[in-house]
């Protein structure tokens, strides 16, 4: 099959989730375009680490590995970035499966030599069974899914999303790799933009660069319970806010924030429009939706504020490096 070698890079952290690993593993397998490799790096685990050593003692297509950085995903993807082998670099979720055909759809966006990353589809599948009726498909980012308001097909996008994402090798070559400071960092506030920071910062490496998302490249990311309930809503928004004020001070504020302007002049108003309708017909969760909306909005403009008075006093930190310091990725050789 011709096309760019891929390998599977998958972040893992905790035995919580052995069994979604084990998955998210046996979905990369079943791939009609076989990855090269798959990469399973754990976060500053020993026990996980010697458990999946053990798992996949015998295996000759996936790799166990340390995260050879700092605590967090920023770190560990840097890591699986420079022991891969792959012309490409997919992200998978340790919480996903991937859908047969993910990775041939991947590598068709290669095709062309000027793309630099392909994005895909992330579909929630949600513990209780169906969605809340609260929680409104314009904050699915909330839950590490595609949201309403993205385009569909196969489009150019300023960013991917990191959780079901792939990255021609010489993208990090180019910009580097992901900043450590803005992503997760196992239990401090969730987190994110890691992947919007790094896309921006390639396409002004190489203002040629073509960055796609293509809906067909579908994964199913497992919600646990807890990110069902309001809390984890407002929590995820706030800790939104703050990493956009780390994302604006690396690469500015008009590139930082052109999408989420968009986003929020106007497919969140269309959002609450289209709740309180649902509520005005006495439709399940209209009013629910509409108000969840408006306090996502306001928590991660709070978040937002809160984390550029800190950029500015100088408590927040990230950095641009890659494992042992280098910011450049050649991957190993055979």
């Amino acid at each position: 099959m011709s096309g760019p070698d891929i390998s599977v890079v998958i972040c893992v952290y905790t035995e919580d989730r052995w069994e979604d690993i084990l998955a998210a593993v046996s979905s990369v397998r079943a791939q009609a375009y076989p990855a090269l490799e798959t990469l399973l790096v754990v976060d500053h685990n020993a026990a996980l680490l010697d458990r999946l050593s053990k798992e996949y003692k015998e295996a000759t297509d996936v790799r166990v590995l340390a995260n050879a950085g700092p605590r967090g995903l920023s770190a560990g993807r840097n890591t699986g970035i420079a022991a891969s082998y792959g012309e490409v670099i997919a992200f998978l979720d340790d919480d996903a499966v991937a859908e047969r055909d993910w990775l041939r759809h991947f590598a068709a966006g290669y095709a062309d030599p000027r793309v630099m990353a392909v994005g895909g589809r992330t579909e929630p599948i949600w513990a209780s069974g169906r969605r809340p009726d609260w929680f409104p498909e314009e904050f699915d980012w909330v839950v590490g899914c595609t949201y309403r308001g993205l385009p569909q097909g196969r489009v150019e996008v300023r960013n991917v999303l990191g959780g079901n994402a792939s990255f021609r090798r010489t993208a990090f070559d180019f910009a580097g790799g992901f900043a450590t400071g803005i992503g997760r960092d196992g239990d401090r506030l969730p987190l994110g933009g890691e992947e919007t920071e790094l896309c921006i910062r390639l396409t002004r490496a190489r203002p040629d660069a073509v960055l796609l998302i293509d809906d067909r490249a579908v994964i199913h990311h497992r919600v646990p319970e807890p990110r069902e309930h309001f809390r984890y809503f407002r929590t995820r928004t706030y800790a939104e806010g703050l990493s956009k004020a780390l994302v604006a001070r690396s690469v500015g504020a008009d590139k930082g924030l052109e999408s989420e302007r968009r986003y929020t002049t106007r497919v969140l108003p269309a959002g609450v429009a289209r709740g309180l309708r649902d509520a005005a017909l006495a439709r399940r969760g209209g009013a629910g939706r509409a108000g969840a909306i408006v306090a996502g909005v306001l928590t991660a403009a709070g978040g937002y504020v809160v984390g550029s008075v800190r950029v500015r006093r100088g408590g927040v930190t990230y950095s641009v490096v890659g494992i042992e310091g280098e910011p450049r990725f050649k991957g190993g050789s055979r």
